[in-house]
Order: C-alpha cells, then sequence, then structure tokens
C-alpha cells in the first residue's frame, strides 16, 4: 500500500457493504489482522471509526469487496496522516455533546445505529456508535 493513491474519503459516498457481495477471502486472517490494526487507531482517529465499524461486520465471513473498502481506509489514512486527535490547553470549560441515530443502517439485518461524542471545550472527550441489537419498525419505535 506504500505506492497506493492516497484518497480524500474513507468510504465512497452511498456505498452500502452487504454480507453477500463479493468473493469469499482465500485466507481471511489477514483480513482480520488489518481490522484489528485499524481498530486500534480508532483511539486517535475517530474519523474513521463508522467505516471501520462497518468492515468489523464481516469478520466472519470477510469478501473481496470488504477487502477493498478496507483498502480504500488505509488510502484515507494516507492521505491524512498527522490528522490525530490532540487534547490541547483551553480556556473554553464548556461541554458539549451531540448524538445521532441512523435508521435501518443495515441492509442485512434491518437494525439501527446510534452515536455521540462529547466535548469539552475544543476538545474531544468521548465518543461511540453502537449497532441496536433490536430491530424497530418505525422511527418513533426506535
Amino acid at each position: 500500500m506504500d505506492t497506493a493513491k492516497p484518497c480524500a474519503t474513507p468510504i465512497a459516498s452511498g456505498t452500502k457493504l452487504l454480507a453477500t457481495t463479493g468473493e469469499l477471502l482465500a485466507n481471511p486472517t489477514e483480513y482480520r489482522q488489518l481490522v484489528g490494526a485499524l481498530q486500534n487507531l480508532t483511539i486517535t482517529r475517530p474519523d474513521i471509526s463508522y467505516v471501520v465499524n462497518q468492515v468489523c461486520q464481516f469478520m466472519q465471513t470477510p469478501t473481496t469487496k470488504h477487502l477493498q473498502a478496507t483498502k480504500r481506509i488505509l488510502k484515507y489514512i494516507k492521505h491524512t496522516i498527522g490528522a490525530e486527535v490532540h487534547l490541547k490547553p483551553t480556556k473554553l470549560t464548556l461541554m458539549a455533546a451531540f448524538t445521532d441515530a441512523y435508521w435501518v443502517g443495515y441492509p442485512d439485518t434491518c437494525r439501527s445505529t446510534s452515536g455521540f461524542c462529547t466535548f469539552l471545550g475544543d476538545n474531544l472527550l468521548s465518543w461511540s456508535s453502537k449497532k441496536q441489537p433490536t430491530m424497530s419498525r418505525s422511527s418513533a419505535e426506535a
């Protein structure tokens, strides 16, 4: 991947990863190791958390499409070297939290995703994204 062309985004707009697309990988261990390393990187790179979560959904039976998506994440990281989260002194002591939900974000299971992030001044303190454990039939029910 050293000679790969960098990408400006970690995933193409409108991309939906499905369990049934692509051919099964002959050696899924390499895919799992790569995705595991990307999971560790999300500690300092929350900008890739969503897409890493997407490729993690297919650890059991990864396909060539999932590997392509993972390689695109690497190209994005190459493009954004030095974009880690840094905590810096600030005079702002305002705490702010943001949340959002994506209804039926997983076509394979019809489950929703929710997430949040918390800031103290300009510093990102915590963030999370989670696939909901149950399926809902409407946004009000979710």
